[in-house]
């Protein structure tokens, strides 16, 4: 039987934590959910992704206002996916900041994320019909901006290309703190449709070498120590070594999408199986490894729901029909 296209499969609420990391800085997950960072400083509040819609945010919002009541003026974009940023109006911030990157990203596919990802996780959109729009920030920068919240210093930095060619870190140097946005997952699956697959090891290795003691990845739980912030991060990187390698050699071996799609799932789904949305990436990100190997197209092209669609069931028939 086909399975269920994405994550449409997936309609059980998760359990949500809200988790301190120091004094001041605490983790919103919910078990493999897209997380949310959010820093106290002296005199106002920075959210770290946002989640996917203002209807959603509202939870956010409820739980900062348990541990203070300083204004909400700044929201950080770690990436463009919709998942990560549609929520952002409701937070009324004054500044939106995201990497020039990112911001090129929003004007070159902006529209087409929107509903390619609303259209792959129904459960995650809870009340998109509260989006007003796009999120754009109003705060660019090229590699490193820092922003002093009173005494508290945070650093916003752009390592390198990886997941999107945008990633931004949000890198608490004094507490050694660090949001990572989607570069780094625990216990989930990467997802890599927009990545730039070459790139991304030598971004996971500027990232190792800040040496962070807690962590607060893209989806997974927030991570309490040293220990477990280099198990995330070698976890990262041993998926997309074995995918990405295991794609590069099928394809230079001649192989079709389907057959390397077929091959590589497999190797995967020993090791990584159990990982949150597991089913729902590979697809895509197998799909993107063949683009990139062999340098055919070295950006990512972009996804449509209509490309989603017929991507999915065309790999899941092929498969099937083995």
């Amino acid at each position: 039987m086909s399975k269920k296209f994405a994550s449409h499969a997936d309609t059980e609420e998760k359990k949500i934590s809200f988790t301190k990391l120091a004094e001041g800085l605490y983790a919103y997950t919910a078990e493999g959910d897209p997380n949310t960072g959010i820093v106290i400083g002296d005199d106002s509040v920075m959210v770290i992704d946002t989640q996917a819609t203002p209807v959603m945010a509202q939870d956010v919002i409820r739980r900062i206002r348990e541990v203070t009541d300083l204004p909400i003026k700044h929201v950080v974009m770690t990436h463009y996916h919709a998942v990560r940023v549609l929520g952002a109006s409701a937070y009324d911030a004054e500044n939106i900041y995201a990497s020039q990157n990112t911001y090129d990203l929003i004007n070159e596919r902006g529209q087409q994320d929107y509903e390619s990802e609303v259209g792959r996780f129904p459960r995650l959109f809870k009340g998109v019909d509260s989006v007003p729009g796009l999120t754009w920030p109003n705060i660019v920068f090229q590699e490193k901006l820092t922003v002093y919240m009173g005494e508290r210093e945070v650093q916003i930095i752009h390592l390198g290309r990886g997941h999107t060619k945008g990633d931004t870190v949000v890198w608490l140097p004094k507490e050694k703190v660090m949001f990572s946005g989607d570069l780094v997952e625990y216990g989930a699956t990467p997802y890599t449709g927009d990545a730039y697959h070459e790139d991304w090891p030598a971004t996971l290795d500027r990232l190792q070498s800040m040496q962070p003691q807690k962590l607060v990845p893209g989806r997974g739980d927030a991570l309490q120590t040293a220990e477990q912030c280099q198990e995330a991060i070698q976890g990262t990187r041993d998926f997309l070594n074995d995918m990405y390698g295991s794609v590069k050699a099928g394809k230079a071996a001649g192989k079709s999408l389907s057959e390397c799609y077929a091959e590589t799932y497999a190797v995967l789904k020993l090791k990584y199986g159990h990982w949150v949305i597991f089913d729902h990436c590979v697809p895509f990100d197998i799909t993107r490894c063949y683009d990139e190997a062999g340098g055919e197209y070295p950006d990512p092209r972009i996804w449509t729901a209509e490309r989603d669609t017929a991507m999915w069931h065309s790999l899941q028939d092929a498969v099937e029909n083995q």
